[in-house]
């Protein structure tokens, strides 16, 4: 399965809270929160879409102002129906890659202490669990694990092909 990613806008808005009401259930942002924060110059959202057709059907938000050492992954769901085939990977391989873009040293976000699936993931792209925050989620009271990844310093390379023995 394939996506075509782009830079989520306010004309998402309705499209993101129908899958963010649906993944998050009494957790979901107001749709206040969400366009505040896809209308924020510090972040950097995406929606994804099916390749073979005009639905959304992920989106992910990373805080992360331009110059900053740390970014947050803000949020990330993908709809019920296109679960299990790698798209959420997707998604965060392109948060991640934004925020070493935007200069960011290390990359911040929490999961919830019940959802081992997320967890596992997040571990496999170079997450690590740093903390756990206590009953972080409400109304559910449901621990936050704290988890980071720390982005290596970008370095600059001989370009391929210089012989450089002489």
């Amino acid at each position: 399965m394939a996506w075509l990613m782009r830079r989520a806008s306010l004309d998402d808005l309705d499209a993101i809270m129908e899958i963010e009401s649906s993944t998050f259930g009494s957790d979901a942002w107001s749709a206040r929160a969400m366009a505040s924060e896809l209308d924020n110059p510090h972040t950097y959202y995406l929606v994804a879409i099916a390749e073979d057709g005009n639905a959304i059907e992920g989106y992910s938000g990373l805080l992360a102002p331009r110059g900053g050492i740390q970014a947050d992954i803000q949020t990330i769901a993908v709809a019920a129906s296109a679960r299990r085939k790698g798209l959420g990977r997707a998604m965060m391989l392109q948060m991640i890659t934004e925020a070493r873009q935007r200069g960011a040293r290390e990359v911040f976000l929490e999961v919830r202490a019940d959802n081992p699936g997320a967890q596992a993931l997040y571990e496999q792209l170079g997450f690590e669990a740093i903390a756990v925050r206590p009953r972080y989620y409400q109304p559910d009271g449901v621990d936050a694990v704290v988890m980071r990844h720390a982005l290596e310093a970008p370095r600059a390379s001989p370009a391929i092909g210089v012989d450089h023995d002489h």
